[in-house]
């Protein structure tokens, strides 16, 4: 993704992107991830994925949770962390946080809870997850798998794949499609901000709705 591919998602809502997906027949639209504090900035990035689940028989992890997603992380990356939507314990906290914006991640998003808002908050460092909890993920949790594919909030996402969040929610896209998703995404943006124009000005907001058949929208 250039970096003005980059700000023309920005431009975007994730429902306008989860829109563009279900017009061309994709999957991509999460449930349930939000941003953990007011005022958490928008995020879009490439996904650098995590795979967590409890501990057990198996060692546990050296080293602290997600630090190796860190490690290897690039500029402009965004840490999704797949721990099968557990709001029991956090995965994700402030020490991961600042080490994860030091790198230039652009944020993360949990299948999840964090902890730790607080120093979220202080950084502006855009966290997404189901909640917050401060119970600590030491002796509870490990790393299954670091930049492999996984499932987030009943999506696929793998290495690479664009990750939108605001206030809506998440949206994965494919890396494959992501220049179809991005005009189609552009496409029906233009088309809801003429009818919010032309009813916010007064018009009738069923002959704007027919005007633009916007049950049918995603169909043409």
């Amino acid at each position: 993704m250039t970096q003005q591919e980059y700000e023309r998602f920005y431009a975007l809502s994730s429902s306008n992107v989860s829109d563009a997906l279900d017009a061309l027949g994709l999957l991509g639209s999460t449930y349930g991830i939000r941003p953990v504090y007011e005022g958490c900035p928008k995020l879009v990035g490439e996904a650098l994925t995590v795979k967590i689940g409890p501990t057990g028989e198996t060692p546990m992890n050296s080293t602290h949770l997600c630090a190796e997603a860190i490690a290897i992380a690039k500029p402009g990356n965004v840490i999704v962390v797949d721990n099968s939507g557990d709001t029991t314990t956090s995965a994700w906290g402030g020490l991961l946080a600042n080490g994860a914006r030091a790198k230039g991640v652009n944020g993360v998003i949990v299948d999840g809870a964090v902890r730790d808002v607080d120093d979220y908050y202080d950084a502006k460092f855009p966290v997404f997850a189901r909640s917050a909890v401060v119970r600590t993920s030491r002796g509870r949790i490990m790393v299954y798998e670091t930049n492999g594919m996984i499932q987030f909030a009943g999506v696929q996402v793998r290495p690479g794949d664009i990750v939108i969040g605001d206030r809506s929610g998440i949206t994965i896209v494919p890396k494959e499609r992501y220049l179809e998703v991005l005009e189609k995404a552009e496409e029906l943006n233009f088309k809801e901000s003429s009818m919010m124009k032309e009813v916010g000005e007064g018009g009738d907001m069923l002959e704007v709705d027919a005007k633009y058949d916007y049950v049918h929208m995603l169909k043409k």
